[in-house]
């Protein structure tokens, strides 16, 4: 069970891809809209806060990344055709150096 949710919600084209990539079991309702949720632990969500200080949560601990972050999610999704990606998806999104000033060393 995860800790907390990426809300991925769907329009007509994301709706056939996911039903093409065989995750049709995994689309529902959100608030009215077609969406599907993708599973994140305490430690990737610490890791997803340091890149994207701005998410804000909802009363389930989900919340919707910006959007290209949600277009490089949802791409992984329908390629390897399973939810399961938040390990690999976390080394393209994570960004330990948002929001730190880089010091430069000179020579």
């Amino acid at each position: 069970m995860a800790d907390y949710y990426i809300n991925l919600f769907l329009d007509d084209e994301k709706i056939k891809k996911v039903e093409d990539a065989g995750l049709a079991g995994e689309i529902r309702k959100i608030d009215g809209k077609k969406a599907i949720q993708v599973g994140v632990t305490a430690k990737e969500q610490k890791k997803l806060l340091k890149s994207f200080p701005d998410l804000t949560f909802d009363s389930s601990n989900a919340y919707v990344l910006p959007e290209q972050a949600e277009n490089l999610l949802m791409n992984m999704i329908v390629s390897m055709k399973s939810m399961d990606v938040m390990k690999g998806a976390i080394l393209k999104l994570y960004n330990p150096f948002a929001g730190k000033e880089l010091l430069q060393k000179t020579f």
